[in-house]
C-alpha cells in the first residue's frame, strides 16, 4: 500500500504541470456544483416564501406570478 502511494506521488512529481491543471479543474467543478446547488435552493426558498404570502392574502396570485417571473433570465428553465 505504501509502495503504491509512493509511486503515485512520484508520478505526480514528474508531471507536476498536469497534476496542477487537474487539481484546478477539480476545484472548479466542485465550486461550480456548490454554486449551482446554492442558487437553486435559494430560488426554491423564494418561491416558497412568495407562495406563503399568496396563501395568507398579502399578495395576489397575479402579483406573485410576476415576482416569480421577474428574476428569470433567457437561459433559465
Amino acid at each position: 500500500m505504501d509502495e503504491a502511494i509512493q509511486q503515485i506521488a512520484e508520478a505526480a512529481a514528474r508531471n507536476w504541470t498536469m497534476t496542477l491543471m487537474c487539481t484546478v479543474a477539480m476545484v472548479y467543478v466542485v465550486f461550480s456544483a456548490v454554486a449551482s446547488i446554492v442558487k437553486s435552493s435559494n430560488r426554491e426558498k423564494t418561491r416558497r416564501e412568495i407562495a406563503a404570502y399568496i396563501a395568507e392574502g398579502a399578495l395576489t396570485p397575479e402579483h406573485g406570478e410576476r415576482l416569480m417571473k421577474a428574476g428569470k433570465s433567457t437561459h433559465d428553465a
